[in-house]
């Protein structure tokens, strides 16, 4: 018998008991369905089995983990579905894309996807879900894993593995499709009941719920401009003939590093040469408003941007919006009592507008600077007036809200969203999320310039991505430009950075999960110095040593 101990209540059991069992039994005690275990600072699946005594939380679909393991989940319903569906395409010929809203587009290279083709996969991926078919997870030697998906023509796998320093791999098998995955999986197919597959380009999107509502699907919305910037980011990548982690690892061992850096920076650099021009070109223009996630590289961004603008002979201003954040008594606060910086209210919208009005009819106007210790906006003696050449390059998130500059006309204003959405995938079904790519970039950041542990970085993380949720995300699509400030090496060069600031989070943080699952993530690269990058690289407003006041 086994002491095991659950929301403070301890119970003996039989040992072989699983966690699925025990959470079968809680599962009335939490708000949604129970997807993983968590034992002595450890995240365990629900098909393994406590061999000793232990006190065990769980995880649901609404956590992160939990949401996580449902995607991959469903991701792997699909690929054994187009095993039975549509055979003549192998499966390292699937890809898993990209992430659209709370929709996943997938792609079978050279091969449009027709509607019919959907139906069938959809229906066997029902029958799937309606059989409750258990997924089994087997530890192979690296050696007889390269072997099994070398024989099954998965190469991505092979090439990712030959970097891999454990001596073994979780090989994940669902009714005898066989698959690797980074992460957890849930415990058979009957979790997953919520997912849609709709037609999309040449693919088909995989539509499933979101964390904040893991129990219902929302509508997925197209977003014309978000999917082309994305997809012009694999294209960069296939033409570089770097499409996964093991594709970079082998340019790195190759000596290659120093040539793929310039390519991907003179890369960056061509397309915001065209966006300057665009803005010039127009005509009329007076505020550049720049907006993104979190650590999208927004203020190296202007900067670069600004340079472009000059060599078209206009003279811009590169300006942040927080210095119109209202003072700290007046800043409104959260359903917790916390000042809210994220929402459009924290901002005094009515002066912003006042003074670009002045502005724009040619008047002379004093700018404010936000004093970030004081909480309060001074007045420094930034004069700024308009001539018939000058411009205005204006960051922050809600540079893409028309609420935010209501007062200008909209042919004076060119609205550029950015974010770093990376294209490298571990593999072709693991894909790498934008978000734990910004994170990364934040953490090292704050480390380095705000004397920011990782504990707090991580801890804030979910009400940054919040904010980004409300008031930067559905604003996407009214841009003029999308610039993607992602760089395909550039998590080889941050891990270095990343790794000990990770390492300090302890097993007693509650922070220390997500530490585990990063550093686990930063495993599969190698890592790159970074002497050879350029000092005026978006990489260098994390990791430090930019040209840029950043």
């Amino acid at each position: 018998m086994i002491n095991i101990t659950v929301k403070g209540q301890t119970e003996s059991y039989q040992e072989g008991t699983t966690y699925l069992e025990l959470a079968k039994k809680y599962q009335k005690d939490y708000p949604a369905t129970i997807a993983l275990a968590v034992v002595g600072g450890r995240i365990q699946e629900l098909m393994r089995k406590p061999d000793r005594d232990c006190e065990i939380d769980f995880l649901t679909f609404s956590d992160s983990a939990g949401h996580k393991a449902y995607v991959r989940t469903a991701t792997m319903m699909f690929l054994r579905a187009a095993q039975t569906c549509l055979p003549q395409i192998r499966p390292d010929r699937i890809k898993v894309e990209f992430a659209i809203g709370d929709g996943y587009y997938i792609s079978l290279k050279e091969h449009t996807v027709a509607e019919e083709e959907i139906a069938l996969l959809s229906a066997e991926m029902k029958k799937l879900y309606e059989k409750k078919i258990t997924i089994h997870k087997t530890s192979m030697q690296r050696k007889d894993a390269i072997d099994l998906f070398s024989g099954i023509g998965m190469s991505d796998k092979v090439n990712l593995f030959r970097f891999r320093r454990s001596s073994t791999v979780n090989v994940y098998e669902l009714d005898g499709y066989k698959d690797y995955y980074y992460g957890y999986m849930l415990p058979d197919t009957g979790y997953v009941d919520q997912f849609e597959l709709l037609p999309y380009k040449k693919g088909v999107i995989l539509n499933l719920p979101n964390v904040t509502a893991p129990h219902k699907l929302t509508v997925f919305e197209g977003r014309e401009k978000l999917f082309n910037t994305l997809n012009q980011a694999n294209d960069w990548g296939s033409t570089l003939g770097i499409d996964t982690v093991g594709d970079l690892n082998n340019q790195i061992c190759q000596g290659n590093i120093s040539d793929l850096v310039l390519v991907q920076e003179a890369l960056q650099e061509r397309r915001i040469g065209e966006i300057a021009k665009d803005i010039a070109e127009r005509g009329g223009v007076k505020f550049v408003m720049i907006a993104g996630p979190s650590s999208s590289g927004k203020t190296s961004f202007s900067h670069r941007l600004s340079i472009q603008l000059r060599t078209l002979g206009l003279n811009p201003h590169p300006i942040a919006l927080d210095n119109y954040f209202k003072d700290r008594e007046h800043t409104p606060r959260d359903e917790h009592g916390n000042y809210n910086f994220e929402c459009l209210e924290a901002i005094d919208t009515e002066k912003f507008n006042e003074d670009m009005t002045r502005l724009l009819k040619g008047e002379r106007v004093e700018l404010p600077t936000f004093n970030f210790k004081t909480g309060a906006r001074e007045y420094l003696g930034d004069f700024k007036q308009l001539g018939p050449e000058d411009i205005l390059v204006l960051e922050g998130i809600h540079g893409l809200n028309d609420k935010m500059s209501y007062s200008l006309p909209s042919e004076s204003k060119y609205k550029i969203y950015i974010s770093a959405l990376t294209s490298l995938n571990i593999d072709e079904h693991n894909r790498i999320p934008t978000t734990d790519v910004r994170l990364l970039r934040r953490m090292v950041r704050d480390a380095r310039t705000r004397g920011a542990s990782a504990q707090r970085t991580i801890g804030m993380w979910y009400s940054v991505r919040k904010g980004e949720e409300e008031y930067i995300f559905p604003f996407q699509e009214n841009a003029d430009a999308f610039f993607n400030s992602a760089l395909i090496y550039e998590l080889a060069v941050i891990k270095q950075y990343a790794e000990p600031l990770l390492f300090s989070i302890t097993p007693d943080m509650p922070e220390y999960l997500e530490a585990k699952r990063l550093l686990k993530f930063l495993e599969y690269f190698l890592g790159v110095s970074t002497e050879n990058l350029p000092n005026n690289s978006l990489v260098r407003e994390f990791v430090g040593g930019s040209v840029f006041p950043v």
